[in-house]
């Protein structure tokens, strides 16, 4: 039954990754001006009658159901997801004595999800303040890889053996992926990806006017500079930049994590697959800069961030317990 749980809440994390990052790049991320229902109810405003008490209690925040529905659902699968966390850390409470996961592991991935839930409804009430909205999604990445290692600690695969440094280097490829993750959080919630749109360089520049101190100030509001005026394009220059510069980090650490793995046999599988996720994310990246961001390449790399995550907890549960 444990295992069973985690398999399904790990999918479960999956799609409410997938469905956020949808929900915001579709512009619905406010299409509830209020938290956890909408205008007031548990359910989005339908009857006339309803329609009108929704706006007079929010004159200022018009009834559009397209995107209170994409909003909604997600806090629908979200609420689901925080109970088959919660089922999750009552077996591992119960059955400690047999089940390979700490107990103290599922009670706090609870946490997180009562700290997700907090950030959610700041989301919201803070009008998707960037640092917000960046910390929402790192917590909904970390949640689906605790959830994802769980899940595959349960598995009967077979342990690849590798020399001590390289293990430590895949282990810190997590590291290097949940850096990037920031970043592209901090690029998405800022608006950013489309600061510059031209590939390699940016304005046509290899190294272009950039406000990196602006750009990376993190108590300001959406769309506004640390003294409440208007940011200004050379912040989002370097938002998108850096990011671009975190993208060839990730894509070299995780060419030489490929070259460690082909190594092995027994892990070719997970080299290859690698290798596919890594490329496909760099070539959704440059074409969403190219084709101006449609939504759904752009919902697509965030889809294949999360399964990147994926894919480097399954080579870390792999890996972490073979004898060297």
């Amino acid at each position: 039954m444990f295992k069973v749980l985690s398999i399904l809440a790990a999918i479960v994390a999956f799609c409410v990754v997938v469905l956020g990052s949808y929900v915001r790049l579709s512009d619905a991320g406010l299409g509830c001006p209020d938290w956890p229902g909408c205008y007031g109810a548990l359910t989005v405003p339908q009857s006339e009658s309803a329609i009108q008490s929704a706006q007079q209690a929010y004159p200022d925040k018009p009834v559009e159901h397209a995107k209170a529905w994409k909003e909604m659902a997600h806090r629908y699968l979200a609420g689901s997801l925080g109970l088959l966390v919660l089922a999750l850390a009552v077996l591992a409470y119960r059955h400690r004595q047999t089940i390979k996961t700490p107990w103290q592991l599922s009670a706090g991935l609870v946490v997180l999800i009562v700290m997700q839930a907090l950030l959610g409804m700041w989301t919201v009430t803070l009008l998707l303040k960037p640092v917000v909205v960046t910390l929402h999604l790192l917590g909904g990445m970390t949640t689906l890889a605790l959830l994802s290692w769980i899940a595959f600690r349960h598995g009967s695969e077979q342990q690849i053996a590798l020399p001590a440094c390289q293990q430590r280097w895949l282990q810190l490829a997590l590291v290097v992926w949940m850096a990037q993750v920031l970043l592209g959080g901090w690029t998405s919630s800022n608006y950013a990806a489309l600061a510059c749109t031209d590939f390699p360089t940016c304005h046509g520049l290899w190294w272009p006017d950039m406000d990196i101190g602006e750009a990376f100030h993190l108590t300001r509001a959406l769309g506004e500079s640390r003294d409440g005026g208007q940011l200004h394009l050379n912040a989002l220059t370097a938002i998108q930049w850096i990011h671009r510069l975190g993208a060839l980090v990730v894509l070299g650490w995780m060419l030489v994590s490929v070259r460690f793995l082909l190594q092995r046999p027994a892990s070719k599988r997970l080299a290859w697959g690698l290798l596919v996720i890594v490329l496909c994310q760099v070539a959704i990246g440059i074409s969403n800069l190219l084709l101006q961001l449609p939504l759904v390449l752009a919902v697509l790399h965030n889809a294949g961030a999360a399964l990147l995550g994926v894919w480097l907890v399954a080579i870390h549960a792999r890996v972490s317990k073979a004898s060297y």
